[in-house]
């Protein structure tokens, strides 16, 4: 279980949710990897590597995301989910499925070149796709490399949290 909000919500079942009807998933990992757990999205991706179906398209986004417009539209996926450490307010490691529409409600650590909410905006207008991010509160966002050892632990257990529910 983990926190997603003012309540607890089991996040497994927020992913099935989403990702039901799902046939062709693209997902992004979003992060700087000179930032602790602001890397918490590409390490889940990386985590992913060589466990997931053809369906399911991978991309290391890390802080220029936008470059993948071009691969992501010639992929037509059904959804699309992009992981990233953002402030939710909440104990690190929580972690909240978040419509793009909601990301004004949430600090951004700014490690991006183009602000997130764009670069979803411009997904919605190139594909039919279903778009969400998967936003993991982090411990430490100071300079250096490596993820804390709270958002190791987060990092895994969403790995396997979307084995269990990815097409």
């Amino acid at each position: 279980m983990f926190s997603s909000g003012d309540k607890k919500v089991d996040i497994e079942e927020s992913l099935k949710n989403w990702f039901s009807g799902a046939r062709r998933v693209v997902i992004a990992g979003i992060g700087n990897p000179f930032r602790r757990d602001d890397f918490v999205g590409v390490e889940i991706v990386r985590n992913l590597q060589k466990r997931v179906s053809r369906s399911v398209y991978l991309i290391e986004g890390e802080t220029v995301p936008e470059s993948y417009i071009d691969p992501i539209t010639k992929f037509n996926p059904t959804h699309i989910l992009l992981i990233d450490a953002g402030l939710l307010n909440l104990n690190p490691g929580s972690s909240r499925l978040v419509n793009p529409s909601e990301l004004a409600k949430y600090v951004a650590i700014s490690t991006h070149l183009l602000p997130l909410r764009i670069f979803c905006d411009y997904l919605a207008e190139t594909t039919d796709a279903k778009i969400s991010l998967l936003v993991v509160q982090p411990e430490d966002t100071s300079f250096g490399e490596g993820l804390t050892p709270k958002l190791r632990e987060t990092a895994t257990s969403l790995t396997n949290l979307l084995l269990k529910v990815l097409p």
